[in-house]
This record gives C-alpha cells, sequence and structure tokens, in this order.
C-alpha cells in the first residue's frame, strides 16, 4: 500500500493544499461508498436511498419531517425515493401516536437486512482506516470532519449522535 500523502509543514492553506484536501474528500467519499453503491445498483436503488435506510435505521420511529430535516433534500425529493423503500418492502410507514398527521418510519426486517448488509463493508472499511491511521488521526479526523459543518449541521450532528 502506498503511503498517505501529506502536506507540506505549516503551509495547509495555501490553495494547492486545500483543493488537494478537496480532491480527498471527494476521492475518499467515492471509494468508501463502492460496494454499497454496488450492491443498492443491483436492486434498482441508489445513494439517497442508501442514506434514508441508514437515518431510518438509526432512529426506528423517525418521522418524516426529521428526516427530509436531516437529508436537507425536498419533500419531492424525499416522496421518490421513500415511495420505492416503501414499495420494495424496507421501509413501514405508520401514524404517531400524539399527532396522527405525523408519518413514522421504520425498517422492516429486510430493510434492517439490507442496511446491516451495507454497513457492514462500511464499517471493515472505517475499522481499517481508522486502525492504518491510529488514535491521534482519527480524532484528528473527528475534528476536521465537525469543523467542516455549519454551526446548526453540528448541533443537528449532535443531536442525531447523542440521541
Amino acid at each position: 500500500m502506498a503511503e498517505p500523502i501529506k502536506p507540506p509543514p505549516a503551509q495547509y492553506l495555501r490553495d494547492d493544499v486545500v483543493r488537494g484536501g478537496m480532491d480527498l474528500l471527494l476521492f475518499a467519499h467515492k471509494a468508501h461508498l463502492r460496494h454499497a453503491d454496488a450492491e443498492l445498483d443491483a436492486m434498482g436503488l441508489g445513494r439517497a436511498h442508501h442514506r434514508c435506510l441508514y437515518f431510518v435505521g438509526r432512529q426506528p420511529d423517525l418521522s418524516v419531517g426529521d428526516l427530509l430535516r436531516l437529508l436537507g433534500i425536498t419533500k419531492q425529493s424525499l416522496g421518490r425515493v421513500l415511495g420505492k423503500l416503501v414499495k420494495q418492502g424496507l421501509i413501514a410507514q405508520r401514524v404517531g401516536d400524539a399527532d396522527r398527521r405525523q408519518r413514522l418510519l421504520r425498517l422492516t426486517t429486510s430493510g434492517a437486512a439490507l442496511e446491516a448488509q451495507l454497513f457492514d463493508g462500511l464499517h471493515r472499511n472505517m475499522s481499517r482506516a481508522y486502525v492504518a491511521s491510529g488514535e491521534d488521526a482519527v480524532n484528528g479526523f473527528w475534528t476536521m470532519m465537525q469543523n467542516l459543518m455549519s454551526e446548526d449541521v453540528r448541533e443537528q450532528f449532535a443531536a442525531f449522535h447523542f440521541r
């Protein structure tokens, strides 16, 4: 395996180094999701479907409104994605207990199995990268990723992560 490329010391704010960081984000994202993309594609699904499965799997009985806020997409876009997941029997919807206008989402047994299968590959890849990088780098990664977020998104992440 090739050694990781590092930016020149004390020159990390140069345009070429910042652009290199963007390159890293985009290439890592593509490589990290490659196996999940292939599995989803075989089912006629894509990354938008994966994000829905992931968030609903992390928070059973997530409301459609909360999912919209997490994804930052329009109701119309979510409707198409969610409709396909419901039709394929991967997500179930039910009416809210306190508010009957609310729709709550939960993975079905087959949806949970698919999400677990997708997560297994992602978990292996993240774990491999964490081990190869070491604890200090992982802490730096978490810090860097949070510093890329706006304050409202950071608050959203914290609320989601510690729920």
